[in-house]
């Protein structure tokens, strides 16, 4: 099977690691991973803030990028959003065609490749944060937790108030800063609760925020994207005990 990915401007830049274990991943799983260059933002930004003409350009662009592949897998909930729900109606044919062959990496992974247990070894206790996008309008539902389950050595442990944002929001976060902080303070006192020393989230936009408010705090507890944790084995640095 061939893949492309859409690695998103956010990983790209600031958390390349997460595009790295992805592809590592898929190609353990015997899946063939290409990664179209021309590929930018999805105009997501934009899209959000009201510029919408500015975020039609990327739209087509980003569907020029990704014609002719059968599926698009990208590890971000946040992006799968926009490309499947806001797409069709900004970007005509090509675009509405890219909405029906994205896929985020979880329901990549569980829906199309028909897999849970991806041979992944992370041997640290980990709680989930269900990001927004991915809970609401994916509906990612139980998939993240049952990849996770899978891991051999993880303890997965319940995060307290999961389905509460985290504050980020993209935007809403530079908009109401106070507000984002103080729910992302909200959100890392229920994780710390948990005992975990691993934060989880298929979006690094999220991450981001709550790892922030983290290392602020000088708290032990890190953040790290699913795909990470489902490309470790054991003998890497990730799947290595602390």
């Amino acid at each position: 099977m061939r893949v492309a990915l859409f690695v998103t401007c956010v990983n790209d830049a600031l958390y390349p690691s997460t595009g790295v274990a992805t592809v590592r991943l898929l190609e353990r799983l015997g899946v063939q991973v290409d990664f179209p260059a021309a590929q930018t933002c999805c105009g997501q930004p934009q899209f959000n803030t009201g510029y919408r003409h500015e975020a039609e350009r990327l739209v087509r662009r980003t569907a020029r990028a990704f014609a002719g592949y059968e599926y698009v897998v990208t590890p971000s909930g946040s992006c799968a959003a926009m490309l499947r729900h806001h797409y069709p109606r900004l970007g005509g044919a090509d675009a509405a065609s890219l909405a029906t062959r994205t896929y985020e990496l979880t329901e990549f992974l569980v829906d199309v490749l028909g897999v849970t247990d991806v041979g992944a070894c992370f041997p640290h206790k980990v709680t989930y944060h269900p990001s927004c996008h991915g809970l609401r309008l994916l509906r990612l539902g139980d998939r993240p937790r049952r990849l996770l389950e899978a891991v051999s050595g993880l303890d997965l442990v319940e995060l307290p108030g999961a389905e509460e944002c985290c504050g980020f929001g993209g935007t809403f976060a530079v908009k109401n800063a106070a507000v984002s902080t103080a729910m992302g303070r909200d959100k890392v006192r229920s994780a710390q609760a948990t005992g975990a020393g691993v934060l989880c989230g298929g979006d690094n936009s999220c991450l981001m925020h709550l790892d922030g408010i983290l290392r602020r705090a000088d708290a032990p507890m890190r953040s790290l994207h699913i795909a990470e944790i489902l490309a470790a084995t054991e003998g890497t640095a990730e799947g290595a005990a602390v």
